[in-house]
């Protein structure tokens, strides 16, 4: 089982800074925040399967999330509560820059949508359990992954569901997503530390000491003919399901 009694504060300062910069751009497609919205989709499609999967019987309903609780850390400006939120769940954003969740409020506002967005860590917030947690290239910008994932598990009901994404640590992430991607403006300047990507093997052993086990993981990869899209190469990013031992 997880902690609950470690420290809240699990995000870098600097890191929380640097995303506030991008809050007025986050919902621009074509703005500094592309990329995301360019594999929003197939991250979503990863979500979709998993929830369908873990309660069996859903089918395809158009809202399989009705009547279940969603929290989504470090949530941005909410790219990935909006869709959860029309699949029918009662969704709770969560993220470090008051900037982000001031953009997202706004946005969900606009767009005739209810979300709970709360600003700041999320163990800083006493906001109990939830059916499906999410938390999308996060990880790698905490300064202590073990404390923050135990604050993940803390949020997670008995029979929840969680899933995360994040970059593999590898020579191609270094050379493309870092070195490349930055370089050519893909993703801002200063977006990713190598140094705090994590492998597959101990984003899997992390999730154990907190009481969590893998079910489902997933490379997202990316081809020009292609695009974004699932496959078995986890060399630049992957995403995992995981639920409680």
């Amino acid at each position: 089982m997880a902690n609950a009694n470690v420290s809240s504060v699990t995000i870098r300062p600097e890191e929380a800074a640097h995303f506030a910069t991008l809050a007025r751009d986050w919902w621009n497609p074509k703005g500094k925040m592309s990329s995301l919205h360019q594999v929003n989709p197939v991250r979503l499609q990863f979500i979709r399967a998993a929830v369908d999967q873990h309660w069996s019987g859903l089918g395809r309903e158009a809202k399989p999330l009705a009547g279940k609780t969603v929290l989504d850390i470090g949530c941005g400006a909410g790219l990935v509560c909006e869709p959860l939120a029309r699949l029918g769940a009662d969704v709770t954003g969560v993220d470090a820059a008051a900037e982000n969740v001031s953009a997202a409020a706004a946005h969900a506002d606009a767009v005739g949508l209810d979300i709970r967005y709360l600003a700041g860590e999320v163990g800083q917030h006493d906001i109990g359990s939830f059916d499906l947690v999410t938390s999308l290239e996060v990880i790698e910008h905490v300064a202590d992954k073990r404390a923050f994932l135990s604050q993940v598990a803390d949020c997670l009901a008995t029979d929840g569901l969680l899933v995360m994404s994040t970059p593999n640590r590898t020579v191609a992430s270094r050379l493309l997503l870092v070195g490349a991607a930055e370089a050519i403006g893909y993703v801002p300047k200063g977006t990713h530390d190598w140094n705090d990507f994590i492998t597959p093997d101990e984003f899997e052993a992390l999730l154990g000491e907190v009481g969590l086990e893998v079910i489902d993981r997933q490379g997202i990869s990316f081809l020009p003919t292609k695009g974004y899209h699932l496959s078995s190469n986890d060399a630049l990013n992957y995403i995992v399901s995981a639920r409680r031992i």
